[in-house]
């Protein structure tokens, strides 16, 4: 579930990128987060300091920082750089793989075809 949030959040962001204050919904502001205390913690537990992650994933030190406050302004390649960084790149394939609602409402097209 909350990988399927994840890519929401980011349509969210990419659709008012122009404005200079991205508006997001309060649960989207809370699973950011928790990815980003995620993404901590596992910079942590690999004893990676946040200079090493930013020089390892090629984004500033700074950016870092604001992926692990959960900033809606961070971009999505940061955030692909630095599970690639942290070997948990196969997390990404999570995101919209499981698509029950879809599935549903394509079910329910078949079955119910439009005349």
């Amino acid at each position: 579930m909350l990988y399927q949030s994840f890519l929401a959040i980011f349509d969210l962001y990419f659709n008012h990128m122009n404005n200079k204050h991205i508006y997001i919904l309060p649960i989207a502001e809370k699973m950011l987060r928790g990815i980003g205390e995620n993404v901590k913690l596992a910079r942590k537990r690999r004893r990676l300091s946040e200079g090493q992650m930013a020089e390892r994933a090629g984004i500033s030190r700074s950016t870092v920082q604001l992926l692990e406050k959960g900033e809606p302004g961070v971009s999505m390649s940061a955030y692909v750089q630095v599970l690639f960084v942290l070997g948990l790149e196969e997390d990404l394939k999570k995101i919209a793989s499981d698509d029950p609602l879809g599935r549903r409402l394509q079910d329910a097209d078949i079955i119910n075809p439009k005349k």
